[in-house]
């Protein structure tokens, strides 16, 4: 991780937070894939219980987010984006290590997410040891129409 990089962590629909996410998530998706999600649809994420958003910043500027979702002992990794003028920085590896974290703490012994088949962001998940479950053929549909396979990716974790 960079020296002076700050994980924030919301469990609440922080407005300053969500307004962050949403600026990091406009540059972030490609819109080709219409991955990106709305304003309402993360508020609305956010105020369900066990649920929470980690903000990396540097000095006051966002560079990325990961929004999780919680159930029981497990949970769901549900958006992961990084600015891509900060890409390659670790930024990414430090969202996603601060989330496991977290998850951890809150006594979860299992992340699940769901990411489109040619995502480069897979070589992150394996790294951190997320395994295959299962693929999704068709699953998610462009804004061109075309469809993408989803692969479904598991990691127990060790309390």
């Amino acid at each position: 991780m960079m020296p002076d990089i700050v994980l924030d962590t919301y469990e609440d629909g922080e407005r300053n937070a969500l307004a962050d996410a949403m600026e990091i998530m406009a540059r972030a998706f490609d819109p080709a894939y219409g991955e990106a999600w709305t304003l309402p649809q993360m508020s609305g994420v956010m105020l369900m219980p066990g649920t929470w958003l980690t903000v990396a910043r540097l000095d006051a500027t966002p560079l990325g987010f990961a929004l999780v979702r919680s159930v029981l002992d497990e949970c769901e990794l549900l958006l992961l984006a990084v600015d891509p003028v900060w890409r390659g920085r670790g930024i990414g590896n430090a969202l996603l290590a601060g989330s496991l974290s977290t998850a951890r703490r809150r006594g979860i012994t299992s992340m699940n997410l769901e990411v489109r088949a040619n995502n480069s962001a897979i070589k992150l998940y394996e790294k951190f040891g997320f395994e295959y479950v299962h693929r999704r053929p068709a699953y998610y549909r462009g804004n061109d129409g075309q469809l993408h396979d989803a692969l479904s990716l598991r990691l127990d974790m060790m309390m």
